[in-house]
């Protein structure tokens, strides 16, 4: 099974080989409720921890998805443009954001794994 990590931002990474598939939280799309856009970043865009990398709307409101870690974007989910709802039934599945090379593994020790963040969330 794939580990997972999670940032207090409700982003996740999801461990693939070298690879981190991005996207946002189960609980961050229930708060955000019905998603109409995604807007994804370049493939070949280089990201640092933290950094501002997709903007996800709502009808509620517009929210930044940041990296979880630093990377290489290699790959972005381009069927979230014509079903962006696709967050809502699936986030940390087929509702990924984007996947990017780790650069730096040790960056994932910063984040929650899957046991830490469901707590995290129960006390929010």
């Amino acid at each position: 099974m794939p580990e997972t990590h999670f940032t207090k931002d409700h982003e996740y990474a999801r461990i693939e080989g070298d690879i981190a598939v991005i996207g946002i939280s189960d609980y961050a799309q229930s708060q955000l409720g019905d998603v109409v856009y995604v807007e994804l970043p370049e493939v070949g865009r280089r990201l640092a921890m933290g950094e501002d990398a997709a903007v996800v709307e709502s009808v509620k409101a517009a929210s930044d998805v940041y990296a979880p870690i630093s990377g290489e974007v290699v790959e972005a989910n381009g069927a979230l443009a014509d079903n962006p709802a696709a967050v809502n039934q699936a986030a940390e599945s087929g509702g990924w954001f984007f996947k990017i090379r780790i650069a730096d593994r040790s960056e994932l020790d910063q984040l929650m794994g899957a046991d830490a963040y469901k707590s995290y969330t129960e006390g929010l």
